[in-house]
């Protein structure tokens, strides 16, 4: 019997590849894997829908389910997560030496919907007393100019907007102090440059991130979610069957990478201290320290939500029973 070929998009992780190689293969699926960057996979899907499923931008996800059709059905796997302390960026003239400072100021991001943003204000207003509304936000590509706003965004009158230039960037402009902060996912090159020339021109806005995160970690016991997998509706419609497949199968590819990183003879990543890396998140967070599925996610998917909902994203604050597919959330026991 033949198998049903799907497309999937969605770049090389280690929790992917057994899927990518082959060597985990769905259940009754020809996985037709495209190894792409994902700024390209999340254009091309959510502009054009050009894959039967991919990694995508949760806050995009979140973003679609306000269309009347919902274009896009999810899968409780999370491809992409990272604590995001570090990824606040700072002109060192801007006078920004900590959050409160950043009330008033003018704040980019590439796209307002991107994820990593909307985790950063939400957190900020939270534990910092930042408040979402409290400056205006820019948007435009953070290294080549002409990036817009993948998704249609209805906002309230209390967020404001603005686009760049059409040939600025958001990179040098953080450099040239034409904004103040940069909220993004992407290391921006101003800040590499910046520490290799060691002109002090463009800083992280908590430099000892780590601790600062592993803080985070221990008060809120959320890992925030970057990433999820989505379907294309009329491909999950005609075989609804493949959301319990595909979610076995990125279960099992996990499994196998937890396997390559407990293994001690050699090492499958160049961090020379990868084994005390590894030791160093079982203590903290577990021995499935990347979970996936509902239940062990709901603090998370829940901050998101409401943060994605106080930020104007969403009409109305999501509900978890609404995300994901149904099929994916049960499995069977014997």
């Amino acid at each position: 019997m033949s198998k049903l070929k799907l497309s999937f998009a969605c770049w090389n992780y280690d929790r992917t590849r057994a899927l990518m190689d082959g060597s985990v293969q769905p259940d009754g699926i020809d996985l037709n894997y495209l190894c792409l960057p994902v700024e390209e996979t999340f254009f091309r899907m959510a502009r054009h829908r050009e894959f039967d499923l991919a990694e995508m931008s949760f806050s995009s996800y979140c973003v679609s389910l306000n269309r009347p059709e919902r274009p896009f059905v999810a899968l409780p796997i999370f491809p992409s997560r990272f604590f995001r302390h570090s990824c606040i960026y700072v002109n060192a003239a801007s006078g920004i030496r900590e959050p409160k400072d950043l009330i008033g100021k003018r704040i980019a991001s590439p796209e307002y919907q991107m994820t990593a943003p909307v985790w950063i204000r939400g957190i900020l207003q939270d534990h910092y007393g930042v408040p979402v509304d409290a400056q205006p936000y820019y948007f435009g590509g953070e290294e080549e100019p002409g990036r817009v706003e993948k998704l249609k965004l209805e906002l309230p009158p209390n967020i404001k907007l603005h686009p760049i230039g059409p040939t600025q960037t958001l990179s040098n402009m953080l450099r040239d102090g034409d904004i103040d902060a940069l909220y993004t996912a992407r290391m921006p090159s101003s800040f590499r440059d910046s520490v290799k020339t060691g002109d002090g021109r463009v800083k992280r806005l908590f430099e000892d991130y780590a601790e600062i995160e592993r803080a985070y970690w221990r008060d809120t016991g959320i890992f925030p979610i970057m990433h999820t997998i989505v379907m294309r509706r009329e491909a999950y419609e005609a075989n609804r069957w493949i959301a319990q497949s595909l979610t076995k199968a990125f279960y099992e590819s996990q499994r196998r990478s937890y396997e390559d990183l407990a293994e001690t003879a050699a090492l499958k990543s160049m961090l020379p201290w990868l084994v005390a890396h590894v030791e160093e998140a079982r203590r903290e967070m577990g021995e499935d320290w990347w979970p996936y599925g509902l239940d062990r996610n709901r603090k998370a998917l829940e901050t998101f939500t409401r943060y994605h909902f106080e930020q104007g994203l969403s009409k109305r604050q999501l509900t978890l029973d609404e995300l994901f597919a149904p099929e994916s959330l049960e499995a069977f026991k014997i």
